[in-house]
């Protein structure tokens, strides 16, 4: 008789896991603590670098454990998952584009670590992580809906799509975290998935689950509603970030394990 893996929980962080000021998973540790003893697995599925990643999940005690990193542009924590590094050719494609559309995108590869530090709130070193990418290009748009609209048009033409997220606009050449996801499902083949999310970003991961939860994030507009919330295999959070993460876990592992 083989066990199997019970539940396997992919949960976005900025604004979803991690307080969208402070950074700071602390609420939602007792939820994360129920999961380990579960043997649950928690899958980080973030725009975050695998540098970053790391460091985290050594903090929350996931080390080893598969994570999504920029935005599932990659994948850490399953064997041969790496593809090609694309980084350059991203900047390469943006600086192709008319200075017009180029001017109003601000990317990580056009800042400081200072001025990534500046922006997010997080550390001087911890900005040098996040500038330290593979795959993908968060930025700014200054620009307007239109300018975006043509923007994006003209990306797509060299293979490239842009997403929102909580905090930016990331460039990548079209995989997100749905498609690594499909591919962590696989490898652990879970006789569940869960799925945590506040941004445009995360919303085909949260389709994709078995159970969805929207953590609420108040620092931005609300996502419209999905096919999932009609039969409540989608809910949403009343509180933000990790408080909001650790009830929904919480209430979910009361139906699914009792203890």
């Amino acid at each position: 008789m083989t066990n199997s893996l019970k539940l396997a929980v992919f949960t976005d962080l900025d604004g979803t896991l991690l307080d969208h000021d402070t950074y700071s998973w602390n609420a939602a540790q007792p939820a994360l603590d129920r999961l380990a003893r579960q043997q649950c697995a928690v899958v980080l599925a973030s725009s975050k670098t695998a540098a970053e990643i790391l460091l985290l999940q050594d903090s929350m005690a996931l080390s080893g454990q598969p994570a999504l990193v920029e935005n599932g542009s990659g994948l850490i924590g399953l064997v041969e998952t790496q593809g090609p590094r694309t980084y350059t050719a991203l900047r390469e494609i943006l600086d192709l584009l008319p200075q017009t559309l180029r001017a109003h995108f601000r990317g990580f590869g056009d800042m400081s670590a200072d001025d990534v530090s500046s922006l997010t709130g997080l550390s001087p070193k911890a900005a040098a992580l996040a500038r330290t990418r593979d795959y993908s290009e968060p930025g700014l748009w200054s620009g307007g809906e239109e300018e975006l609209r043509i923007f994006c048009t003209a990306l797509a033409q060299h293979g490239v799509s842009a997403q929102r997220g909580g905090r930016f606009l990331t460039l990548s050449f079209g995989r997100t975290k749905a498609d690594a996801m499909t591919q962590v499902i696989h490898a652990l083949k879970p006789d569940l998935t869960l799925a945590l999310g506040d941004a445009p970003n995360d919303v085909e991961m949260l389709e994709q689950a078995d159970l969805g939860v929207i953590v609420a994030n108040p620092h931005h507009a609300s996502l419209p509603l999905l096919a999932g919330e009609r039969d409540g295999r989608i809910i949403r959070t009343r509180d933000p970030g990790p408080v909001g993460w650790n009830i929904a876990v919480n209430e979910i592992l009361d139906r699914l394990f009792p203890e």
